[in-house]
């Protein structure tokens, strides 16, 4: 079975990988420390085919180390105990380096299996996810590993990379690959950042081409049915997800809809309306609150109507609660007082409620004040009257201050109001 053109235009050298500029660039930490000959353990955190598998080759064959590959879904205890067995071995003289490809499913038992190993230097670790390490690989492999961070490729990173892999399969065919700068371009952009997708989606373009006279043309028609789902990077359960509901919650703060809509449209695209409706729900109430609160219950109905109707209508309701929330005035008062009572909680002992907030009607014999006292607000001008509410212990502390908005200073000037004519009862 021929090797896939991945492999083929697999990079032998640093100077040919792809990106990750910002680790591998003269003078950046991941070079200096494979210029330098001692590798440490180190784990490779980022998405598929950005080039962890390649620098992990890379490194092994510049230091001279036994390369030994396991991938975290299928390896076992005994995986792991052949890779151990050959240490002390005619063909590890200069070391063992093992790549352990998402590392992340291996459970606790066989993450500590190799401690021992990595700890004494008997076999050097290069692990890679596309999880974040720091929540799914065991504290005690991170402690002893440097953590470094591949990033998606950009597509003008990737231009080159595509048009090399165009050269080779007309090397290896004998036939003219005629493709033109837009061709490459919009495989380039809708790729997502991954190299390896690049140049299956380039393979595919060549298979799919229009061949004649010795040649074959790349056409945009069958290009645009090959890639029109690729650009996706989204898994429910892992940091894309968050990011991207992160970046849409914060475009939105910042009164960016574009933004918005774009961050909106990766997870209708994704098919995750469920969690993009959840997060414009806490949106409304944290973002927008009291500076317009009907903006909640639009939302709401928005987000039961799109839920309601499924995609691809639901796109349509959602889009009109991202405009209202993005270019509606902005609060965060109400999360801010909600917060600070719970701090002030936290840091209380038990507080009892002021006699005359309690619910009771009769004293007990020998109680020091007689009567609840409770005045009734209805029974006073405006309906307001004078009293302590908060426990004795936080009387006079304020939660809430009201926002700069138009909303909360209607709200402030009538407070201003019947505490001024309270005051002349």
């Amino acid at each position: 079975m021929p090797a896939p053109l991945a492999d083929k235009i697999r990079p032998k050298t640093l100077a040919d990988v792809v990106g990750q500029e910002h680790i591998l660039a003269d003078g950046k930490p991941l070079r200096r420390i494979i210029d330098s000959g001692t590798v440490p353990n180190m784990i490779f955190y980022g998405p598929s085919g950005v080039g962890k598998t390649t620098v992990a080759r890379i490194i092994a064959e510049n230091c001279g180390m036994s390369l030994y590959k396991l991938n975290g879904t299928n390896a076992s205890i005994s995986d792991i105990k052949d890779v151990v067995a050959e240490i002390g071995t005619f063909g590890s003289e200069n070391g063992i380096l093992l790549y352990l490809d998402e590392i992340q499913y291996l459970n606790k038992k066989q993450q500590q299996s190799l401690l021992e190993y990595i700890e004494n230097g008997d076999i050097t670790l290069i692990a890679s996810t596309t999880k974040n390490p720091y929540f799914s690989v065991y504290n005690a492999v991170i402690s002893r590993s440097t953590v470094f961070e591949f990033k998606p490729v950009s597509a003008e990173q990737l231009m080159p990379a595509i048009k090399r892999a165009f050269r080779i399969i007309s090397e290896e065919n004998g036939y003219d690959v005629v493709a033109d700068d837009d061709i490459i371009s919009q495989i380039a952009y809708s790729c997502g950042g991954d190299v390896r997708k690049a140049m299956n989606t380039a393979e595919l373009a060549v298979v799919c081409g229009e061949a004649g006279d010795g040649k074959v043309t790349v056409t945009a028609d069958s290009l645009k049915i090959l890639a029109q789902r690729s650009n996706m990077r989204y898994d429910r359960d892992g940091d894309q997800h968050y990011d991207i509901l992160s970046a849409l919650q914060k475009s939105i703060r910042g009164s960016d809809e574009n933004a918005a809509l774009h961050y909106a449209a990766r997870l209708i695209e994704a098919g995750d309306i469920i969690s993009l409706s959840r997060r414009l729900l806490v949106i409304a109430a944290e973002d927008i609150g009291l500076a317009y609160p009907q903006a909640i219950a639009i939302t709401k109905a928005c987000v039961d109507s799109a839920l309601q109707l499924g995609l691809p209508e639901a796109r349509i309701p959602l889009a009109e609660a991202i405009i209202l929330l993005a270019t509606a005035p902005k609060s965060n008062s109400a999360e801010s007082a909600i917060d600070a009572a719970i701090s002030d909680l936290q840091s209380c002992d038990a507080l009892d409620f002021p006699r005359h907030l309690q619910n009771k009607h009769f004293d007990g014999k020998g109680a020091e004040i007689v009567g609840q006292h409770y005045k009734y607000p209805h029974d006073y001008k405006n309906h307001y009257v004078k009293q302590q509410y908060l426990p004795d212990a936080l009387a006079g502390h304020v939660y809430y201050k009201f926002g700069e908005n138009k909303q909360e200073q209607s709200a402030l000037l009538y407070r201003r109001k019947i505490l001024s004519e309270a005051d002349d009862l």
